[in-house]
């Protein structure tokens, strides 16, 4: 069994490390794109916009006109039409929020998506005061990067002796290095084989009990 030292306080990724959220994000975006009239991309292709901020993701795939109208579209969409609320939580995951806690673990969560739409999904879940801060990018795209939300994130939280990120993607792991951090990957989220051992991840843990079972707070 893989065993890893506790950290202090730690910071969760949000969609495909909490939350899987991926479903509703696309079937928005697919209804959004409709709307537009931007053709549909192939399903490997809609599997790599889950994590990165959209408005990075999209213009490569479909180009920045497209992207200028889909985003809005997305948006209200995703919040409006209520698929914000069409996630759960990982099965384990409650389980070890509630481990971490027991042992005075501090929690929070460093996400790209829009804070507010964060917020709002967290909170319906009944997850929402888990967390000592809940960190993601600004609605006019303040925090364009992972690295730029984890360090408003350390920002609001203050010294913490030992911290660390755990997240589904490379986005994850680059954007905890760039301030300092590990990162432990979270391998039943959405990267792709190999992404979050090659973005050198210092461990894959396959489900969340196996992460609380390393962290001993199973």
């Amino acid at each position: 069994m893989t065993t890893l030292a506790r950290p202090d306080t730690v910071l969760f990724d949000l969609d495909g490390t909490l939350v899987d959220s991926g479903p509703s994000i696309l079937a928005a975006l697919r209804k959004a794109f409709a709307e537009e009239g931007v053709p549909m991309l192939a399903p490997e292709l809609e599997a790599t916009l889950l994590g990165p901020p959209m408005y990075l993701a999209l213009p490569p795939l479909i180009g920045d006109e497209a992207t200028t109208r889909v985003i809005p579209a997305y948006r209200r969409i995703f919040v409006g039409e209520g698929f914000v609320f069409r996630a759960d939580p990982y099965p384990g995951i409650e389980a070890l929020l509630d481990g971490l806690a027991r042992n005075r673990v501090r929690l929070a969560v460093a996400t790209s998506k829009p804070e507010p739409t964060a917020l709002a999904l967290l909170e319906n879940l009944g997850l929402a005061s888990r967390f000592a801060t809940i960190c993601g990018d600004t609605m006019d795209a303040g925090r364009p990067s992972k690295g730029a939300v984890v360090a408003e994130a350390l920002r609001r939280l203050g010294d913490s002796p030992r911290t660390e990120m755990v997240g589904d993607r490379s986005h994850d792991v680059i954007g905890a290095r760039e301030n300092g951090l590990p990162c432990v990957g979270a391998g039943w989220g959405y990267g792709s084989p190999g992404e979050l051992e090659g973005a050198g991840a210092v461990a894959v843990m396959p489900a969340p009990a196996a992460l609380a079972a390393a962290w001993h707070v199973a």
